[in-house]
């Protein structure tokens, strides 16, 4: 697991961060889509679980243009949602818990097991890259929020 940049006071914020990065494409791109730039250019602080671009080649052909299409933008948002937590969260902090309560208001199960910290089964490949208005953690699967 690479660590790169924790340091809170970091210039760039979130969004910014992401794209400087450059495993975060297709995560930026959603979050344009979505609408959900200017907010994670806000104040935060926010803790962002950003799928890499990895992550999003894996799921189905086609479900990430079919998300991506306006019609579908209230789904993106949920999804986009559930990769993001309120206050700035760091690995060693996620460790001690059980499950974290999304912006989405769904929460997502913690897991760790030899080392490695899991949300809802992604696994946290890049953590604490440090921003002006909280931290990101690269993950190797994009989160599908359950229907409730």
């Amino acid at each position: 697991m690479s660590t790169m940049n924790n340091t809170p006071n970091n210039s760039r914020n979130l969004v910014d961060t992401a794209a400087a990065n450059g495993s975060f494409k297709t995560f930026g791109k959603a979050l344009e889509s979505a609408g959900l730039s200017d907010t994670l250019r806000g104040a935060g602080p926010f803790t962002v679980f950003a799928p890499t671009d990895a992550a999003f080649d894996k799921l189905p052909a086609g479900h990430l243009d079919t998300l991506l299409k306006p019609e579908n933008k209230e789904e993106l948002v949920s999804l986009l949602n559930y990769h993001v937590i309120n206050g700035r969260r760091m690995v060693a902090d996620l460790g001690k818990w059980d499950s974290a309560r999304t912006v989405s208001g769904k929460p997502a199960p913690i897991t760790m097991s030899d080392g490695q910290i899991r949300i809802d089964g992604a696994k946290v490949t890049s953590a604490d890259i440090g921003s002006s208005n909280g931290v990101l953690h690269g993950i190797d699967k994009v989160n599908i929020p359950t229907k409730q």
